[in-house]
């Protein structure tokens, strides 16, 4: 992943810092990501999800909302309203700089923001919330106990996680005036929910209520017993993988004359930088990446190649024992793969017919789970031998190599 500063004049001319994380080659798509309330860009699970997408070949740009972080401005100037329209600024930054933003993702408060801008952005395909609240006024509540020196004095300072921040009487009134339903139901976007049902700060039911009032197609996805700030590694991850694989479906189509080889069984591979051995692999309208661990002299961003050719035959495996228990009858619940790959002696393999030299040696452990007699977990074995991949490991193969 390849991580740029970049700068951008916000809403009130202030300028903006922010980091636009790329993917080796071409991006997919270009997401833009809002980040919790007085948080700033470089939070950890806004950082991770940016990784995580990154990963997966979308492209994404987060940056500090106006008086926070590394921007200009002042945070006692700002409110829910200027907030929206930084994200406007920063879309309109992507768009003009030909990066069009495909995808909105907001995070608790910019999730709210998000919901509030996406229909204002024609390019936007879809929209994805985490621990987002239902209304802006929900953040009121970080400051209950100074609202009536606010309202009475016009501001006064509260305490933020930590921090110090002024708040003014504009921005309590901002966010009591804002319509966020009409936003919800007018969002005419894909939109994605995703709330932990344990979340202690921004309750499960702010997440029912935006499932509610948005329109279809809109899906929810509990984050089970993940933190707001989605603190766990492998939280952050999970939520940025499923919004790589739902937002996948509404992205616009790519002019790509290798999505036309790839479309049955054509796969190409590019090199990414004569300077190391990382590959981008298209396989059709998919994006994966191939290299060497560090210590062969790679940077270790994807699967090695016998990393994926033992991919495709475990997965081929699983596929042709699933058919075949479904063609049969069987109660086969759940298969599980595993394989390994190593270099032994000719003369250590028994079955061989060479007995000189080295060989290539594949392990494969096989799962098996369901109300299964031995009878057919011994068919179901003997099968996984019928696998086309296991067919072709084991056949003849010429590869014929020929000039682009």
């Amino acid at each position: 992943m390849a991580g740029q500063r970049i700068d951008f004049p916000g809403a009130d001319e202030h300028t903006l810092a922010a980091r636009l994380d790329t993917p080796p080659g071409e991006p997919r798509a270009w997401a833009l990501f809002a980040h919790c309330f007085t948080c700033g860009k470089d939070i950890r699970a806004a950082s991770r999800i940016a990784a995580a997408l990154t990963e997966r070949g979308i492209a994404t740009l987060r940056f500090d909302f106006t008086g926070l972080g590394a921007s200009e401005g002042e945070f006692a100037n700002t409110g829910f309203s200027s907030n929206v329209a930084d994200l406007l600024a920063a879309a309109r930054f992507m768009r003009e700089s030909g990066r069009p933003v495909s995808i909105l993702i907001g995070h608790s408060l910019g999730g709210t923001a998000v919901l509030a801008a996406a229909g204002e952005l024609p390019e936007c395909a879809a929209v994805g919330v985490i621990g987002a609240p239902f209304d802006p006024e929900h953040v009121l509540d970080h400051f209950s106990d100074k609202l009536e020196v606010i309202e009475s004095e016009g501001e006064a300072t509260v305490t933020l996680a930590g921090r110090q921040f002024r708040i003014r009487r504009q921005f309590l009134e901002d966010a009591r005036d804002q319509n966020q339903a009409r936003h919800i139901r007018q969002l005419q976007r894909p939109l994605l929910v995703m709330h932990s049902p344990v979340d202690a700060v921004v309750d499960v039911d702010n997440a029912r209520r935006i499932f509610e009032h948005a329109r279809h197609p809109k899906s929810y996805v509990s984050l089970d017993d993940a933190d707001h700030l989605l603190s766990k590694p492998e939280d952050a991850e999970y939520a940025a993988g499923v919004i790589a694989a739902w937002a996948a479906r509404y992205l616009p189509d790519r002019d790509d004359p290798a999505d036309e080889a790839g479309g049955d069984g054509g796969v190409t591979v590019e090199e990414l930088t004569p300077d190391g051995l990382a590959q981008q692999v298209r396989v059709g309208r998919h994006r994966l990446f191939a290299d060497e661990p560090e210590s062969a002299g790679g940077a270790d961003m994807g699967p090695g190649p016998y990393d994926y050719l033992l991919a495709g035959l475990g997965a081929c495996t699983s596929m042709t024992l699933r058919m075949y228990a479904r063609r049969k009858g069987l109660d086969l619940t759940r298969v599980q793969v595993s394989l390994t790959h190593d270099r032994i002696h000719a003369r250590d393999c028994e079955a061989c017919e060479t007995q000189t030299g080295r060989l290539d040696l594949i392990t494969r452990r096989i799962i098996l789970e369901g109300e299964l007699s031995d009878a057919e977990r011994k068919r179901l074995l003997e099968i996984a031998d019928k696998c086309p991949v296991h067919r072709t490991l084991h056949g003849e193969v010429e590869i014929r190599t020929l000039p682009g």
